[in-house]
């Protein structure tokens, strides 16, 4: 439902932005004016396919429908008129979107669905064509932590071309998702150096595809093709596309024809730029963003190599800046799957319904009593250890193999306990975002503070935990929204608002709270959980490989 707070000014010539985000369960659009408030937001669900093989898959029909009565709502909500609206920002996950000519859908799974044109970012069916890649030790993986990972691009490609070759033959474009709608827009086939760069092994710092890469790797029929099919036009994020907003596609979204639309980017992304700029200096301040996935973020005025976390990429975030991208591909979503494996989370579950919130909402209320400190919730975690890699480790060890290990549970099966495994489960997701820090700063990528977004990390608690885990201040902004105020920043610099978007990060964003790491016994508790948590890792490792 739209959240409509009073319009800044009943001014008609308000000018206002829409950022647009597409998320793996839902899009949503926002409404800001040129100071970063926003005036409103709607969203909708969209459906995510699973099949055998770890697939997941997605219909950019749905999709577009869910975007479209989105903004229509949130317009509405705002109660601005469309003229007021002078650009507009996409951005959505890394997923690939697969169209025949004239934008027709094509099946990209067993389903043989059309509907079904998209293969999810968290889709891992090209593992194995990702693994082979890696064997090659091509120089284009130097640029994405040097392992590619089965989430990106071209080992899905790989897999389509070995798999489903008549759809890969049929193929008129392959997009990134939020390619994709910067083009269902604006009919532009430009591409984001964000989307290219951090998914496609598109070097943006010589602003080239490697031809060899492809070649070698089982992709030539891209490369004799002149790389038409997956871009030959790359932009820098916020760049205007085309003559803006097409006649139909402003009747989709109710907005003017030739409304400014500007390149876009990875939604994880989109959430760094909606909070680095508040914390005044983005080259000594990580990006986090919490949600179903976690995605890290760090700008730096020189290449910095990092084994196991994604990039150097030059001009993926930060125009001119190179960046490093870490993560995991389950956070939120690794610990749905922990507490679903509590004999208590049924009930609690239905009493969360009932109050109207969420269970991880209803488990911080009674892990972080009123007048309690934050920071001694860890003491209730007791014995209890997780290492949250269900989906495996993105970074720092690129190891999609990875899984979950869960160390000191009992039998214990009242609400007490569900809220330790909560606990140690939030633990885990910050060990694994110290793990990150460390390896970055090996390799001279330092930061001083980490500026937090994202659903997953919305309450005190949960920063406070990770701001101890990982042994950093956690920075929130005042956004609600600093995801969809990213995606609108990009608009704000297409329509012209301001000049880049630097200026745009100042303007829009500040830091309303910063969590200090604790000190005392409760560090010391953390220095010690760490060491379990890494040692666990480990050995989960060492049983995969007597194992074989």
């Amino acid at each position: 439902m739209p959240s409509a707070p009073p319009p800044a000014s009943s001014d008609a010539s308000l000018p206002c932005v829409i950022g647009v985000d597409v998320g793996t369960g839902s899009a949503r659009a926002g409404v800001f004016d040129l100071s970063g408030r926003m005036l409103a937001t709607a969203k909708r669900e969209i459906t995510v396919h699973r099949a055998a093989g770890s697939i997941a898959e997605q219909s950019s029909t749905e999709i577009w429908a869910a975007i479209c009565a989105s903004v229509r709502e949130a317009v509405a909500a705002a109660g601005i008129a469309p003229a007021q609206v002078t650009g507009i920002g996409f951005d959505a996950t890394c997923s690939l979107v697969v169209l025949a000519s004239g934008g027709v859908p094509l099946p990209v799974g067993p389903s043989e669905d059309p509907d079904r044109d998209i293969i999810l970012w968290m889709d891992h069916r090209a593992v194995a064509q990702a693994e082979r890649i890696n064997a090659g030790h091509h120089a284009v993986l130097d640029y994405v932590g040097g392992i590619i990972s089965p989430e990106m691009e071209t080992p899905k490609l790989l897999w389509l071309k070995e798999n489903r070759p008549q759809v890969f033959d049929a193929a008129w474009q392959f997009f990134d998702l939020v390619d994709f709608l910067t083009w269902k827009a604006t009919g532009d086939l430009s591409r984001s150096t964000c989307t290219v760069t951090c998914k496609w092994t598109y070097l943006a710092h010589e602003r080239r595809w490697d031809e060899g890469y492809f070649r070698t790797i089982g992709l030539g029929a891209l490369a004799d093709e002149g790389f038409a099919r997956i871009g030959e036009r790359v932009v820098d994020p916020g760049t205007p596309l085309g003559a803006g907003l097409t006649a139909a596609a402003a009747a989709d979204l109710g907005l003017a024809p030739g409304t400014v639309v500007a390149a876009g980017m990875i939604d994880a992304h989109a959430g760094g730029i909606g909070t680095v700029g508040a914390a005044g200096d983005p080259a000594s301040t990580m990006a986090y963003v919490f949600g179903t996935s976690s995605c890290t973020m760090t700008t730096t005025a020189d290449p910095a190599f990092v084994p196991g976390v994604w990039g150097p990429y030059f001009s993926a975030m930060m125009p001119g800046a190179w960046l490093n991208e870490g993560g995991q591909s389950a956070a939120g979503a690794a610990i749905e799957r922990l507490l679903s494996l509590h004999p208590a989370t049924a009930g609690a579950a239905r009493a969360a319904a009932a109050e109207g919130r969420s269970l991880p909402d209803l488990l911080t209320a009674l892990a972080a009593a009123p007048g309690t400190d934050p920071a001694e919730a860890v003491r209730r975690a007791g014995g209890l250890h997780v290492v949250p890699e269900f989906l495996g480790n993105r970074a720092p060890f690129a190891d999609p193999h990875a899984r979950a290990v869960i160390a000191g549970l009992g039998m214990e099966g009242d609400r007490e306990s569900l809220v330790a495994l909560y606990i140690a489960g939030i633990c885990g997701i910050g060990y694994g975002l110290r793990q990150i820090l460390n390896a970055q700063c090996k390799a001279g990528a330092v930061v001083s503070q980490v500026v937090i977004s994202g659903g997953a990390g919305r309450s005190d608690l949960v920063r406070q935990l990770l701001a101890d885990a990982a042994g950093i201040p956690i920075l929130a902004t005042r956004a609600e929204e600093p995801v969809l105020l990213g995606a609108s920043m990009l608009g704000a610099v297409a329509s012209g608002a301001f000049p880049n978007l630097q200026v745009a990060m100042a303007a829009m964003s500040e830091v309303a709270a910063t969590y200090p790491p604790a000190d005392g016994e409760v560090c010391q508790i953390h220095r010690r959980r760490f060491e379990i948590f890494e040692r666990l890792q480990a050995m989960a490792r060492e049983i995969r490989a007597i194992e074989g």
